[in-house]
């Protein structure tokens, strides 16, 4: 049985290095990849971690809308965290401590409930606005007739 143990142990030796030298083969492929890549027209930019600026009335309002519901996420989730840390370290009890009954106050309910639902509605109605801007057609620069077959496409070019 001992011998039978050392064998497993060994081959799990050999397994564990295998893949520790597969991964570093990938990583080091990878990043030899991620070298070679440069700008690419019309693409991102190398390192590029934001929108292309925007041209159009409605690009600029999807930029706007972005950050404004990256800065509401954002504050929400300090907010949160920050609340649960502190409870975490403040309230924590040794092991088998029985915690008081608290009764909750309708307040609490009533601002756990209407305080989401305020943030949503928040968030919507600029969202609906860019949406609605986005889907308006009636200056249209082009307009084009798509008539489906049974295997293809057909396009007819109306108006431009």
């Amino acid at each position: 049985m001992r011998k039978t143990g050392q064998t497993l142990r060994a081959r799990l030796h050999a397994l564990r290095a295998t893949t520790g030298a597969a991964a570093l083969t990938a990583g080091v492929w990878l990043e030899a990849a991620a070298q070679q890549v440069g700008d690419l027209p019309g693409g991102p930019a190398v390192n590029q971690l934001n929108f292309h600026p925007p041209v159009t009335r409605i690009a600029e309002e999807q930029h706007w809308l972005h950050w404004f519901m990256l800065a509401i996420c954002t504050a929400i989730f300090v907010l949160v965290f920050g609340v649960m840390f502190y409870s975490i370290l403040k309230h924590r009890r040794s092991v088998g401590h029985q915690a008081k009954e608290l009764p909750e106050p309708i307040w609490v309910e009533l601002g756990w409930t209407i305080v989401p639902l305020l943030i949503v509605i928040g968030m919507a109605l600029p969202a609906t606005k860019v949406l609605v801007a986005q889907k308006d057609t009636t200056n249209a620069d082009v307009t084009i007739k798509a008539t489906g077959m049974q295997w293809k496409w057909g396009y007819d070019y109306i108006k431009g």
